[in-house]
């Protein structure tokens, strides 16, 4: 439980794509040595732990994947590969968690500590990371979108505006099943491109915006929804609080609050709530938590829904909307 050797070897088994390399192919050590600009003994050792762990195994002219290890590679379908990567959004920020005992002491996100600028600056200058992150929130929603889509009676709205929706995959979805509801998608510029094509691929167009800003800033006014999912457990308190303050300025009077996210003792993991605090300085909130947010907004929660066995839907309404 306490050893760091097997989880760093498979990133960087999944960095050097050694499962794709390997499969079906076998090679010698001293060949994937000059294809990978690698020192031949150090990645012997590192094959000889792969074949410890059944994802590799050895031939008589060296190594090859295993059908285990075949899970490793970039083609799977189960986003291994995106969070394991050490070059991509998510498998860098796991390596923050060196940095968990700065989180433990001070309750701030490790991630500034180790690259010395936060989770979001890392992902406005480098593309790759964006790209990578988006992906990533993209195939670990896929699973879920029909049970979130059938679980809550989406119909109520005439607007749903779904702010930092991603790439649309889930406001698309909605918008599918209920032909009268239209839908405005908020992100950051990269991202809101790529909504308007997964919009414009489910033939939405007519029943879609996408507004390419930040949710620090004022967003669409005047629509009966404001969705945000997986966002306010991306945030601390003060970040929140600025959220939830713009969801609030453009839903009044008489607009909903909706979030979608797993809620502290419900549908929270105790290592994933570790991996928010550590790369964001947020946390899975309990639902007491999000009553003392919202309050501050004039929101009232109304109902709490159990949408998957991973999240909740919290529905807030404004304390004047009696």
């Amino acid at each position: 439980m306490a050893g760091l050797a097997t989880p760093m070897a498979l990133r960087v088994a999944v960095t050097l794509g050694l499962p794709d390399r390997l499969l079906g192919c076998d090679a010698s050590i001293d060949e994937l040595a000059v294809e990978l600009n690698a020192a031949p003994v150090a990645l012997d050792l590192l094959l000889d732990h792969l074949a410890t762990l059944g994802i590799v195994e050895r031939t008589s002219t060296g190594y090859r994947t295993t059908k285990y290890g075949a899970n490793l590679c970039a083609d799977a379908g189960n986003g291994l590969t995106n969070l394991l990567h050490l070059n991509t959004a998510g498998g860098r920020a796991e390596l923050a968690f060196v940095e968990l005992a700065h989180s433990i002491t001070t309750g701030q996100a490790a991630y500034p500590r180790r690259y010395e600028q936060d989770f979001w600056a890392d992902l406005a200058e480098y593309p790759h990371l964006r790209e990578s992150f988006d992906e990533q929130m993209t195939h670990r929603f896929r699973e879920q979108i029909p049970q979130i889509v059938a679980g809550f009676d989406w119909s109520r709205f005439s607007t749903i505006v779904d702010v930092g929706g991603g790439q649309g995959t889930l406001l698309a979805a909605i918008l599918t099943v209920h032909p009268r509801v239209h839908g405005h998608l908020v992100d950051l510029k990269p991202t809101a491109a790529e909504a308007r094509r997964t919009f414009s691929a489910h033939d939405l167009d007519e029943r879609t915006q996408v507004t390419a800003r930040s949710f620090f800033d004022p967003l669409p006014a005047g629509a009966e929804a404001y969705l945000l999912v997986d966002i306010l457990h991306d945030w601390d308190d003060e970040h929140a609080h600025r959220i939830l303050s713009r969801c609030v300025e453009a839903a009044h009077p008489v607009g909903r609050v909706l979030v979608i996210e797993p809620v502290g003792g419900l549908r929270s993991q105790s290592e994933f709530n570790l991996a928010m605090l550590v790369m964001f300085g947020g946390r899975e909130r309990r639902i007491d938590e999000f009553r003392a947010l919202a309050s501050s907004h004039g929101l009232v929660l109304d109902t709490v829904t159990d949408l998957t066995d991973q999240r909740c839907l919290l529905e807030f309404r404004l304390a004047a909307d009696q």
